[in-house]
């Protein structure tokens, strides 16, 4: 169960991270791609905190995803000059693609019925002879 310190922090930082991140996109000419951090969570000790992005479009996720991460030291730095009167100390951040939306878009199409397991087999895992 996260405390209120931990909620309040995640929420600090999500909307920072999320300041920063877009802004680099902006300025490197990759506005075409749509980055929005959906989640942030915050170690009971403040030392780690898990930033969750949604990437659109999804194709890409994995590219942004690497170059976040081999430029985290430079998004740590400016979203700590962005808290440094909220933070004493800056928790490190890790970094993950959340794809929920893309799950959700999978099952409203099966729900639709545009992908019918019955009507094409080869949507069906195969199955494991015991």
């Amino acid at each position: 169960m996260e405390t209120n310190r931990q909620k309040k922090i995640a929420g600090v930082l999500q909307k920072d991270i999320a300041d920063v991140i877009s802004q680099a996109l902006r300025d490197s000419g990759r506005g075409n791609i749509m980055v929005s951090v959906t989640k942030v969570t915050v170690t009971t000790d403040l030392s780690v905190s898990k930033v969750y992005m949604s990437v659109f479009p999804h194709s890409e996720a994995q590219n942004i995803l690497t170059e976040v991460r081999s430029v985290g030291t430079q998004i740590k730095h400016q979203v700590a000059l962005k808290t440094k009167n909220q933070l004493r100390r800056m928790p490190a951040l890790e970094y993950f693609v959340d794809d929920s939306l893309e799950y959700i878009d999978k099952l409203d199409e099966a729900i639709k019925g545009e992908e019918n397991p019955i009507l094409d087999r080869s949507l069906l895992e195969k199955r494991k002879k015991k």
